[in-house]
């Protein structure tokens, strides 16, 4: 009687004190709760530059002990303790070697964070989908066709345990690229997007990436896998996908693209980057080339095979992308990109080199010079009436070459860094509306099946 008088009590003293507790932030369906898996690649501290009223401060790293974990947790650090607008992120880390299989097991939150070395970030990717968690990845997904069939069955995994799978796509808020789309969609200026040829193709995008860098105000160290294709990839199946996915977004922004008959790969080239002993040490802080980059060394110099440019169709249309990876950029200048998009009344270019202060500059040239006054006057219409509505002191003026450029308020420029913010808003959208756009979906796997087509044509 007594023990049962005892256990009586236990039981509604333990019932109390239950009732009493806080409901943990992944007990809150509107709250998410990050876990940053192997965060080797900068970009996974980007996501978290700034805080999201819907994401809780407190968040959990699973990684192997090493210089990546560490110099990822001190941007967060630097993060919280900066003067102007501080995070408040508080960290819970286990590092060991069973660090993945330590996630699955305590699912501590209910939102994956990767960003680090691609070789095996298909197969995390397909884990975390299969154990019911939300996936919110760096490019790439996928950097092999192997890893694109993979990829295939996590979205159909995805959409049968009711979870979200999504990719960093920074560049699509860029506001140059965003006026290159806006001007493309407009009849009476651009006409409509040629097919091309494969010499000369209806778009063509190219982009400049340099290894010594500066990220919030901190020169860069790279892992040294950063420089083994295999295991970050090709250039195509890396950088490659924000090209392709420009490509598929400015010119056919609301198709749904079928990967299976829509896409054509014609030509695929690469080249190597040669990195002295010194340039490799000054961005990895490494005395010597671990043993799997010794295949790429000939004559003490690293060949770092960092280079593709790809020529295919897609639906018909020919485009082309180049990558190109230099050790530093020239002094006042950065990453470049260079687009054109050609279409029956002009020609819609982004340059961003030293003429344009190396600031992505939108240039528009008259296909037929005839045609020059009209187009002025159309040009001008969209802006003072259109145009203004959204983005308002933008404007047009004639060059001294006979094409007009677009002059953008400072305002605009809002940063690469800051465009991470602006993807994870979009991804957390998606998680609030519980599914992310048919559209999307299918174009992600169409962005993969081209890069990975590319990679097995190199191959």
């Amino acid at each position: 009687m007594h023990n049962r008088k005892f256990l009586f009590v236990l039981i509604s003293l333990l019932l109390l004190i239950s009732c009493k507790q806080k409901p943990s932030s992944t007990e809150n369906a509107d709250m998410i709760t990050t876990m940053i898996v192997a965060p080797g690649h900068f970009h996974a501290s980007l996501v978290q530059k700034y805080m999201y009223p819907q994401v809780d401060s407190q968040f959990f790293v699973y990684a192997t002990d090493g210089p990546e974990v560490h110099n990822y947790l001190s941007r967060i650090k630097s993060y919280n303790s900066r003067s102007e607008n501080p995070t408040g992120w508080k960290e819970n880390v286990y590092l060991g070697e069973d660090f993945f299989r330590k996630m699955l097991d305590q699912k501590p939150g209910n939102l994956v964070i990767l960003a680090g070395n691609n070789r095996n970030k298909t197969e995390y990717i397909h884990e975390c989908i299969k154990n019911g968690l939300n996936v919110l990845s760096d490019k790439p997904m996928a950097i092999t066709p192997s890893d694109f069939t993979l990829l295939k069955d996590a979205f159909s995994l995805a959409k049968e345990n009711g979870v979200l799978l999504y990719d960093i796509m920074t560049e699509r808020f860029e506001i140059t690229t965003i006026l290159q789309k806006t001007f493309s969609q407009q009849e009476e200026i651009f006409g409509i997007l040629q097919d091309g040829s494969e010499e000369e193709p209806a778009i063509t995008k190219e982009s400049v990436h340099h290894f010594s860098k500066i990220i919030s105000g901190i020169p860069l160290q790279r892992p040294p896998w950063f420089f083994d294709v295999e295991q970050q990839g090709e250039a195509i199946a890396d950088v490659g996908t924000h090209l392709v996915d420009m490509i598929q977004w400015e010119a056919f922004p609301g198709d749904i693209l079928d990967y299976k008959k829509d896409i054509e790969i014609l030509d695929v080239k690469r080249w190597t980057t040669n990195l002295s002993r010194e340039q490799f040490k000054s961005v990895t802080g490494l005395e010597n080339y671990p043993l799997y980059l010794e295949k790429y060394v000939e004559d003490e110099t690293l060949k770092v095979i960092a280079n593709n440019s790809v020529s295919y169709k897609l639906k018909g249309i020919h485009a082309r992308i180049s990558i190109e990876w230099k050790f530093i950029a020239p002094e006042g200048g950065g990453d470049t990109h260079f687009s054109i998009m050609r279409g029956t009344l002009s020609e819609l270019i982004i340059k961003q080199g030293k003429e344009e202060g190396y600031k992505p500059t939108l240039y528009i040239n008259s296909v037929d010079k005839k045609n020059t006054g009209l187009l002025e006057e159309n040009i001008a219409l969209f802006i003072n009436k259109t145009l203004c509505e959204d983005y308002p002191g933008i404007t047009a003026e004639m060059t001294d070459a006979g094409y007009w450029r677009l002059n953008v308020p400072e305002k605009y420029r809002i940063g690469h860094e800051a465009h991470f913010t602006q993807v994870t808003n979009q991804f957390l959208k998606y998680m609030k509306e519980g599914q992310i756009p048919e559209r999307e979906i299918a174009n992600m796997l169409a962005k993969y099946y081209t890069t990975t087509e590319a990679v097995k044509m190199l191959k």
